[in-house]
């Protein structure tokens, strides 16, 4: 069985809570017990990991499968940004190759192959220094080396520890929630449920609306980008017919299905692994006579080879009043004075 077949296969069984998946439980309470004890000797030393001397916020989870931290983390340093911040990012780089670690994105250079799509992504959208390298701590020493930077924010790396953080921002599908609740390899949890309780703050992506289990976030059609001449249009101003072909690359590909059917689309879409790679050979098969629509974190990985009728949807995401003021809250204490007053 392919690992992306194996992938989803495991996914539905985590969501669906399926039986069988009790025969894993040893393993679960194994890894359970592993990641509990993991985390608590870092708390009781704290010396065990990097302090940063800005303040750093980790967007993170404790589910596989998608969550929505991209859109989130590109939210916070717009809005950071926008309120005099001047930011930076770390990420991994999941199956990043680059030339040397640790790497600081070139987004008119570096390809997804080399520094990952989604920290191309935000490098290219954002347009903030970006640097990848597992080791997060050797990655945020560089970038402050290399930048003056008042905020750090941490693509991912809840679960890294060695990494000292100010805020924790968990992200939740709302609609997938914890699933069935259980730790790898039973279910699809990092860390036990009770993490939550620790965090800072949490966002339910897909909510509608805020409520005492965490914030809401809406992910927000703006725009159809045309990858082959970067025409720029208004779901609205589509002309063409509405039945379309649709590519997800993504943890949750299902969401990106309903948010072309809430947009007047009638996709077929073709589900491929999380960070799958790309070249035309992967397209073979599809009706080229029809339009493809893609994820943006897809569309970064075949800009290269698109065709006339290719394009991306861009999505931002929305959060609330609330969610803002509880941001504020926490962060602003940590900043120097010199920054506070003018924002």
């Amino acid at each position: 069985m392919k690992k992306e077949s194996l992938e989803g296969f495991m996914l539905r069984s985590w969501y669906q809570g399926r039986r069988w998946l009790t025969l894993l439980r040893p393993l679960s309470q194994l890894y359970r017990h592993v990641a509990q004890r993991r985390r608590q000797r870092y708390l009781d030393d704290p010396a065990a990991s990097w302090q940063p001397p800005v303040p750093l916020i980790v967007v993170g989870n404790i589910t596989l499968g998608g969550t929505g931290k991209t859109p989130m983390v590109i939210w916070l340093v717009e809005h950071l940004r926008a309120r005099g911040l001047r930011v930076g990012v770390i990420s991994r780089g999941y199956g990043a190759q680059p030339p040397a670690l640790p790497w600081r994105i070139r987004p008119d250079q570096d390809t997804p192959e080399q520094v990952g799509d989604e920290p191309l992504l935000i490098a290219r959208r954002c347009q903030v220094p970006v640097v990848i390298d597992p080791d997060r701590p050797r990655a945020g020493c560089q970038l402050l080396e290399q930048e003056a930077i008042d905020v750090i924010i941490s693509d991912d790396g809840l679960q890294h520890y060695r990494m000292g953080r100010t805020l924790e921002v968990l992200m939740l599908d709302h609609a997938r929630g914890l699933g069935n609740a259980r730790c790898l390899p039973e279910g699809p949890l990092r860390e036990p449920a009770s993490r939550l309780k620790s965090v800072d703050l949490i966002v339910r992506n897909g909510a509608a609306a805020d409520a005492a289990d965490g914030f809401a976030m809406q992910l927000q059609a703006t725009e159809l980008v045309n990858l082959a001449t970067g025409q720029r249009i208004s779901p609205a101003e589509w002309k063409a017919p509405p039945r379309v072909q649709a590519v997800a690359g993504i943890g949750n590909p299902d969401r990106f299905r309903r948010t072309l059917e809430s947009l007047g689309f009638i996709p077929t879409l073709q589900a491929f692994a999380d960070h799958a790679g790309y070249n035309a050979d992967s397209f073979a098969a599809f009706d080229h006579g029809e339009p493809l629509i893609m994820t943006e974190k897809d569309a970064v990985k075949c800009a290269g080879f698109a065709r006339e009728h290719w394009w991306y949807l861009r999505v931002d995401a929305q959060l609330s009043a609330a969610f803002t003021a509880a941001l504020h809250q926490r962060l602003d204490s940590h900043l120097p004075s010199s920054r506070t007053t003018s924002l």
